[in-house]
């Protein structure tokens, strides 16, 4: 693929031919020097996946050079789209071994359900691929720990996919929470209510769809006869494959809170919630959900509920940071400050002077600061802005909160021993039993 690209370089060049002249797929083909290219491979292409890749074909030296799914018509599809963007269709596969081996993929996009990152991750590390992961980075608390170590041992770098994490706005709202304008911050709120989640109606089982490949779907995971529930969008509700909206949802939002409060991991989870909202539908992980976290010198509730949005602060989404002089919130479309008042000879006053709202600027919304911070980590062979050990920090807090749910008592978290103290229950949620012949990775 990149010999077709240089000798059209070369041909335009000897005719030329001007930049005018060109078609859109060959615009991008001429943008950048062959040489600088960099083949990006994509292992579940259906939804996060192909975002991530449209994302990064937005720079000149991205060439998308495989993808991989394990449903033949999601695969022909985005290979298509791909063409129609690039000019060129990439190859395909079915199975993301073959993937790892292609010479031509320097780097890969992980966008399959969470059950599969961890060992694909670990095997793109092993092959000497460069690795931007969906979030959450895993579907259990040892699996992080495995990735870490695997990005580590290999020298990858990997970028995880909370995006917030190069969104502008939020830099500049962390900027001002670790300004001490609010002063000591004793709560922290994290927040999304998904009125947009209608209930997953009950279906039988009944075979796969022709041309999907279950069994290499299902991969590690247990063995289950085919359920369309479980399928596509809607495996984040069942916890053979993900977490719920703590993992999905909770994870971006958490991390602001670790990223605003300089924060690791709690001291203790309690939890509490249910199928509140829809409690005969066929989802198993909570609908409704509170989770309480005890850190060092700060709390922080996480809560989620579906099927309604006028959560706190009339959001559906976000963060609020609880301060002596104010409240910072903020959201992907904005952020803002309330001040708290108080009275003086009888005259009320604010302890701060209020923030009107700063909206978040177009094309600002961080996933392709974030792409590109990953491409520019990959050349320089720095730490991106969530590699793998900052994601493993919401993954690993929004697990915690799950478990404390599943448990249902409060937990008490050793992180220096990476496991829950006299709780064996608790222990049994930290590694997941591999289905064979997959095996958990030894890093």
């Amino acid at each position: 693929m990149a010999e077709s690209r240089r000798r059209f370089l070369e041909h335009s060049a000897a005719a030329g031919v001007g930049l005018a002249t060109l078609s859109a797929a060959d615009l991008w083909a001429a943008q950048s020097a062959p040489t600088d290219r960099i083949g990006v491979g994509v292992i579940g292409c259906n939804g996060m996946g192909f975002s991530d890749i449209s994302s990064m074909l937005k720079r000149p030296e991205a060439e998308c050079v495989a993808l991989c799914d394990v449903d033949a018509s999601v695969l022909a599809r985005r290979a298509g789209d791909i063409e129609r963007m690039t000019g060129t269709r990439p190859p395909v596969y079915g199975d993301f071994r073959r993937l790892l081996e292609n010479p031509d993929v320097d780097a890969v996009v992980i966008g399959t359900p969470d059950h599969w990152h961890c060992l694909q991750m670990v095997m793109a590390c092993e092959a000497g691929k460069d690795v931007y992961v969906e979030k959450p980075l895993a579907n259990s608390i040892e699996e992080c720990r495995l990735m870490v170590s695997a990005a580590e041992r290999y020298d990858r770098v990997v970028q995880v996919g909370q995006w917030q994490r190069s969104g502008p706005h939020w830099a500049d709202a962390i900027a001002f929470l670790q300004s001490g304008a609010l002063g000591r911050i004793r709560t922290a709120r994290a927040w999304a209510y998904m009125n947009w989640m209608p209930p997953v109606p009950m279906v039988p089982d009944g075979p796969a769809p022709d041309g999907v490949d279950y069994d290499m779907w299902l991969g590690p995971a247990p063995e289950r006869r085919f359920n369309p529930n479980r399928f596509h969008f809607n495996f984040r509700w069942f916890w053979d494959y993900a977490g719920g909206l703590m993992t999905d949802w909770g994870v971006h939002l958490i991390d602001i809170v670790l990223y605003g409060m300089q924060a690791t991991a709690p001291k203790s989870v309690v939890a509490s919630g249910g199928k509140f909202a829809y409690p005969d539908d066929a989802e198993e992980t909570p609908d409704t959900l509170q989770a309480i976290y005890e850190f060092d010198d700060f709390s922080m509730i996480w809560e989620h509920a579906v099927g309604i949005g006028l959560g706190p602060f009339q959001r559906d989404h976000g963060v609020a940071f609880i301060g002596n002089e104010g409240t910072l919130v903020v959201d992907r479309g904005r952020w803002e400050v309330f001040p708290e008042t108080g009275t003086a000879d009888g005259k009320p006053y604010y302890r701060m002077d209020p923030l009107p709202e700063h909206r978040a600027g177009a094309g600002q919304g961080g996933l392709d600061q974030h792409t590109e911070n990953f491409f520019e980590c990959m050349k320089t062979r720095q730490q991106p802005r969530c590699n793998a050990d900052t994601g493993s920090l919401a993954a690993v807090n929004a697990h915690l909160g799950n478990v404390a749910f599943r448990t249902d008592r409060k937990v008490h978290w050793d992180d220096a021993g990476k496991r829950f103290r006299d709780d064996a229950e608790a222990n049994a949620f930290l590694t997941p039993t591999y289905r064979g012949p997959w095996k958990l990775p030894q890093v």
